[in-house]
């Protein structure tokens, strides 16, 4: 129990003290998360509103892969973005391996099932009222795509906050792409993992408790946006 104490005294000491290290951690982790959220919410939402919505030949399966992919380990993720990207895969002449922009790849791809299968779920338990009186004003694609997310905005916003949580909080995509290279790739999460490994159990705890203190932080700002959008 002391060697805990003790831990949480020292974690807490150097948060007060922030060095530059775990301050470039920090940065790369809000960098490349926001980017990988930004990402998947771009590719992810459109094409959960298709499978919520929409009626088509192969809809299940897609909509079987997309929940099945809910579940896959970050690790395997890792090891499909080092195949495309390594030196000898597909894109490896874009040097992407062992950057932040290949970390990005990995977490945008972690993040798509998600952002997918939820977005669909809540578009299929939508009111079809609510579909009788938007197709009414008889909208564009784009336009019943911006409609129903602006009536759905609160469980949305739930969406985004689990995708959030699970890209942020994952280290075999950042360890396996970015390599946990000081200054340029070492996140958070990766830090944490070599800072334990070290016997540097303070460090790793005071690491933690910014991990946690990032996801408080994002989920209170979007419930200050859910809670300012009801009025």
């Amino acid at each position: 129990m002391d060697f805990i104490t003790q831990g949480l005294i020292e974690a807490f000491w150097l948060l007060w003290h922030l060095d530059p290290e775990t301050l470039s951690a920090i940065i790369i982790t809000l960098k490349s998360s926001s980017f990988s959220i930004l990402c998947a919410l771009i590719i992810g939402l459109p094409l959960g509103f298709a499978l919520g919505y929409f009626e088509f030949p192969g809809r299940r399966a897609l909509k079987l892969l997309s929940d099945t992919l809910l579940a896959i380990p970050t690790v395997v993720v890792g090891l499909i973005i080092y195949a495309l990207i390594s030196y000898r895969g597909p894109l490896g002449q874009y040097e992407l391996l062992y950057t932040i922009k290949g970390i990005v790849m990995g977490q945008t791809l972690l993040a798509l099932p998600i952002i997918i299968s939820l977005t669909a779920a809540t578009i299929e338990g939508m009111d079809r009222k609510l579909y009788l009186t938007l197709l009414s004003f008889r909208p564009t694609p784009l336009q019943m795509i911006r409609s129903v997310a602006w009536e759905l905005r609160h469980a949305l916003v739930a969406v985004i906050v689990t995708a959030y949580g699970r890209v942020v909080a994952e280290v075999g995509v950042a360890m396996m792409i970015g390599g946990n290279i000081k200054w340029h790739t070492r996140t958070i999460t990766t830090a944490i993992s070599l800072e334990t490994s070290k016997g540097e159990f303070a460090m790793g705890i005071a690491l933690g408790i910014v991990l946690i203190s990032i996801a408080f932080a994002v989920n209170l700002f979007l419930h200050f946006l859910k809670k300012r959008s009801r009025g």
